[in-house]
């Protein structure tokens, strides 16, 4: 990993307190220590509240939810072990919620809708694939979609999914014909310049899991023409 992706002040951090701290991820990135060795957000993070908060012991940072490496947008992080556990009972009740943008190469047949499908994993390729209903391993997945903008090319895609699964918007997208920009393991016609997918995890809504208040976190896309060009058009 560059120097500069290590480096704890390029992280946009968008919401902080003792419990919670949540960040704009930026494509490239990693969440969670994986085999590429690389170091993830979680340990990039403990290093800086280590060194900001002259703490001198270890300091916690619980994984909550992860989002993919050429993907962009909030992840939050658990500063305790109770907001974790708390955290993660509000991701299996689904009151976790998480709305992402994805810009597309086609328009969708019909510009809003909610789609089922049944996906499977294939290990050694690192991609998921949609079966023929359910089938010996498949799992069911879930979203809602949303055209929200155009421009003369692409396609601007507000996308809640209802469950997790491995690249679930990126395949479910794919096979309904909007191949998100970039993408190219499911289609696109080229690559982004930065190794980036136009896929951007816009907003995060939970209840605070020591305050029980409600919390609603928004984050920019990243800075360039394209998503400039959506960002002035929902505005």
């Amino acid at each position: 990993m560059a120097k500069e992706r290590t480096d704890p002040s390029n992280i946009q951090i968008i919401y902080e307190d003792n419990h919670l701290i949540a960040i704009n991820k930026r494509p490239g990135d990693i969440v969670q220590g994986d085999k590429t060795g690389d170091i993830p957000l979680s340990e990039i993070l403990k290093t800086f509240i280590k060194n900001r908060d002259n703490k001198p012991g270890n300091v916690f940072m619980g994984v909550i939810h992860r989002i993919d490496r050429p993907v962009s947008g909030i992840v939050v992080f658990a500063k305790t072990s109770k907001a974790l556990t708390r955290m993660n009972a509000q991701l299996k009740d689904k009151s976790f919620q998480k709305t992402y943008w994805a810009i597309v190469e086609d328009k969708p047949k019909i510009i809003q809708g909610n789609r089922i499908d049944y996906l499977k994993k294939n290990e050694v390729k690192n991609k998921s694939f949609v079966t023929k209903g359910e089938t010996t391993g498949s799992k069911r997945a879930e979203l809602n979609y949303s055209l929200i903008a155009s421009s003369d090319r692409f396609f601007l895609l507000a996308v809640s999914p209802i469950t997790g699964r491995h690249h679930q918007i990126r395949v479910q997208l794919a096979s309904m014909g909007c191949i998100i920009k970039g993408d190219l393991k499911y289609g696109a016609k080229r690559s982004n310049p930065d190794a980036s997918i136009c896929l951007h995890a816009r907003e995060l809504y939970f209840i605070h899991p020591i305050q029980k208040t409600e919390i609603k976190l928004i984050a920019p896309p990243p800075k360039d023409e394209l998503w400039n060009f959506f960002v002035k058009s929902v505005s």
